[in-house]
């Protein structure tokens, strides 16, 4: 045993009081400052509360320093640590103690709980492990987790984040699962969702009716035998039902987009593994690396398949061209729950892996809502016995050259916070009327002074009355839960939208502001928010449709932002759509309606082939008498008249599609680009019309369609560095559903950025509506921001929850 140097000082004791702030529950945190407390040997607790983890550790003061150098730098990876609180309190002369995990703190109505939790993670290795070993306990036991993976957001009804307060309290653990939470060595330390196959959720099979034909591992095999046997099946997953089938059985696929009333739209694929991605589609690094991340998203991969294949059956065959047609992207994600992973061994090849809904309605989460409403779908439900508390869907993302952009946020990304950068009151944003979100700000946050935004999983389209209900479900949930006192509410501009309309019941309600946003500056603030961007903003919002503040339809926009305040500066040149929204369905009437403002009733000569003689001769007398013709500046709409002119699709069965197939068609060597000048006026207005009659000729002179496809990408390209240049602002901020668009993005990046501009695209929020209520709720923090300095101290207030009635 080493003797101390006799002249070595005695090291001095101390005990800290230690906040910590940031997601830091449910992601093993507390197990791991136990051990690291009692491998140093010091004495203690650690304990969670509704807004923080709170420690206090006593012992020498070198101890305590490497314990908290540890606590900043080695802490569990789904930590994220935004702050650490330190100051000294007194010593405690209690030789017995010993660190413990005491017991969670709920402050009550104090202290408005924070976001502290992680979103839902996908199996760890272990586990996976463990269920494919025979000798373990966990053995084909599909619902298996542990402190590094498994349901959190899904699950968890209040903070703190303990099992009482999740949808697993119904489970009593079993002696060996309670031994296994009690064990500090053991990986399920403190694990709150855990189970095991003698005490927790258990499988059943039921026909489509609702009769139990099986239980346990036979419900799971005959699950698997079923989708192999060209049957569908509806599954209860992590955060919703999901619809089953074979991706290479082409009579299966089409019955599936038969029963779900689903004609075009891509359908998910879930592949069995890494390698069989990579046999199917092209995988970069980057793609391979977030694929099997934790979070675990859908990515858009580009499929290296023939194409117009047939689709033979078995583990070889090829995905049939029905999962996607006309599109060279699949979207493709791994198992991320031990169900998953089960029933893909079982399997052996590619399934759709689609949400559990009739067309545009929301998924169902319960089984009873399954039975209802996938019954004439599905020919099988697989269920159990853990509830969902709230709908999560599954992310869809795509990788582009500066990083990973989001296209849906759900799943593995929601609820994590978005740091605002600066105080607010606390505001509630409603979000549009497509690919809904919902977003809270908790402000007066003590510790950082900024505001922390919590955006809600993908709600969807706010067009079926059941969206409707999820949606201000979702608006319950995020206040109810964080037990917020909204100080502001924010919502779109147009004043018909089913959340415009809740957002004013609301504001009347709880009697604060209503601050309405114009859609396409808030598509522009919430990349702003994103980044943090404070000075002046050059914005370009290119969409399909947004209520302009003169009352008419934009989405051609380029907007200058500054905080709240937003002036248009551009836009595309306007023209009729005959019909109104119709047009959004039918690309026809987009070219009918460009072409009318060109050529008036000669634009017959090209769309006489489009339309029976009496629809033709009807929209041209509304064009003609200017009756239910809306005119617009939309950059979606314009996407879709070039691809209707090309041939390319006239008709759509949702939205983006037309664009879509524009893109794909486009040559990506093509370096000509069509004219699309800029007028000198105030707001300056990009003509399109010398551009749609260059596209004319080409068509007449048989020049390719790939090569107008790059042509036209190129001329938005060209007209977008032309109006930064007019404007002369610094920062652009590239916004709108137009920018999912990869040759698009890239290229009027590029263009910019090779000019000097400091060009900003989307990172944690999508860049189509489901962005929008980020942007609305920045703009609300920008008009109500409360007059604190940052130095200021924020009193800490009692909340008063205001649920929505």
């Amino acid at each position: 045993m080493m003797r101390k140097h006799p002249n070595a000082k005695p090291s001095i004791v101390r005990r800290l009081a230690i906040t910590v702030h940031g997601v830091v529950q449910g992601v093993g945190l507390r197990p791991f400052i136990y051990n690291a407390a009692r491998a140093a040997r010091l004495s203690g607790w650690v304990a969670n509360r509704s807004d923080n983890v709170r420690i206090e550790v006593q012992g020498p003061t070198d101890a305590l320093d490497a314990f908290v150098d540890a606590l900043r730098n080695c802490h569990p990876p789904q930590a994220k640590i935004d702050a650490i609180d330190l100051s000294k309190t007194a010593c405690r002369d209690d030789p017995a103690e010993m660190f413990c995990i005491r017991a969670s703190v709920d402050t009550g109505t104090a202290v408005a709980p924070r976001p502290t939790i992680p979103a839902d993670l996908a199996t760890c290795e272990e586990c996976l492990k463990e269920i494919f070993d025979p000798a373990a306990r966990r053995y084909k036991y599909p619902f298996t987790n542990c402190t590094n993976c498994g349901p959190r957001w899904s699950i968890i009804h209040a903070l703190p984040y303990d099992r009482p307060r999740t949808s697993m309290a119904r489970f009593t653990m079993c002696p060996d699962g309670r031994a296994e939470y009690e064990n500090p060595a053991d990986r399920r330390f403190h694990a709150q969702p855990i189970a095991c196959p003698r005490c927790g959720p258990t499988l059943k099979l039921l026909d489509n009716h609702g009769k139990e034909t099986a239980v346990g591992p036979a419900a799971l095999d005959a699950a698997a035998e079923a989708v192999l046997a060209g049957r569908i099946v509806a599954i209860k997953g992590l955060g919703g039902f999901q619809l089953l089938a074979d991706a290479t059985n082409a009579e299966a696929v089409a019955e599936l987009r038969r029963r779900k009333q689903r004609p075009d739209r891509p359908f998910a694929l879930m592949m069995p593994s890494l390698d069989e991605v990579r046999r199917r589609c092209e995988v970069s690094e980057k793609e391979a690396l977030a694929l099997a991340s934790t979070e675990s998203p859908i990515m858009l991969l580009r499929s290296c398949e023939p194409s117009h294949q047939p689709s033979p059956k078995g583990r070889g065959g090829f995905i049939a061209t029905a999962v996607a047609p006309s599109n060279p992207y699949l979207g493709v994600m791994l198992p991320y729950t031990p169900l998953h992973h089960l029933l893909m061994a079982a399997i052996c090849r590619p399934i759709i892996c689609t949400s559990g809904n009739l067309a545009e309605e929301p998924m169902a989460i319960t089984t009873e809502e399954a039975i209802e409403r996938l019954g004439a779908i599905a020919d099988v439900l697989l269920t159990h016995d853990r509830p969902i508390v709230r709908p999560v869907d599954d992310s869809i993302v795509r990788i582009f050259s500066d990083g990973v952009q989001l296209l849906r946020r759900a799943r593995g990304y929601a609820p994590l916070p978005i740091g605002l950068g600066f105080p607010c009151p606390t505001v509630l944003a409603v979000g549009g009327h497509l690919k809904h979100t919902v977003a809270l700000a908790l402000g007066r946050v003590r510790e950082t002074h900024h505001a922390q935004v919590i955006l809600s999983p993908h709600v969807g389209d706010l067009i079926h009355v059941r969206s409707v209900e999820v949606h201000r479900r979702a608006v319950c949930d995020l206040v109810e839960f964080f037990e917020a006192t909204p100080d502001v509410v924010a919502c779109d501009l147009h004043p018909d939208y089913a959340s415009t309309r809740y957002a004013e019941a609301l504001s009347a309600e709880w009697e604060v502001p209503l601050v309405r946003v114009q859609h396409h500056h808030a598509h522009v603030a919430a990349c702003m928010a994103e980044h943090r961007l404070e000075d002046k903003v050059l914005g370009f919002a290119w969409d399909g449709t947004g209520y302009g503040a003169d009352g008419t339809v934009w989405g051609g926009e380029a907007i200058l932002c500054e905080g709240a305040e937003f002036t248009r500066v551009g836009h595309l040149r306007t023209f009729a759509l005959p019909g109104g929204e119709k047009a959004a369905e039918e690309p026809r009437r987009s070219a009918l309606g460009l072409l009318f403002e060109i050529m008036g009733d000669d634009a017959t000569k090209y769309a006489a082939g489009w339309f029976k003689p009496a629809e033709l001769n009807a929209l041209l007398s509304l064009l003609n008498k200017k009756v239910n013709s809306p005119r617009t500046s939309s950059m979606g709409r314009l996407f879709d008249a070039v691809a209707a002119l090309c041939g390319l699709l006239r008709l759509s069965s949702f939205e983006g599609q037309a664009a879509m197939a524009l893109e794909f068609a486009a040559d990506k060597d093509e370096t000509d680009a069509y004219p699309l000048p800029i007028s000198a006026d105030t707001p300056a207005v990009a003509d399109w019309e010398p551009l749609i009659r260059a596209v004319l000729a080409d068509l007449d002179s048989g020049v390719p369609i790939g090569r107008i496809g790059g042509r036209f990408h190129n001329a938005l390209a060209d007209m977008a560095l032309s109006a930064a240049k007019s404007v002369g602002y610094e920062q652009i901020v590239l916004s709108g559903g137009c920018f999912q668009n990869a040759i698009l993005t890239e290229r009027v990046r590029a263009s910019l950025s090779k000019a000097g501009f400091l060009v900003y695209t989307h990172r944690q929020v999508p860049p189509g509506d489901g962005g929008i209520a980020l942007g609305q709720l920045a703009v609300a923090a920008w008009k109500n921001t409360w007059p604190l300095a940052a130095s200021q101290p924020v009193t800490e207030q009692k909340h008063v929850s205001r649920h929505p009635g």
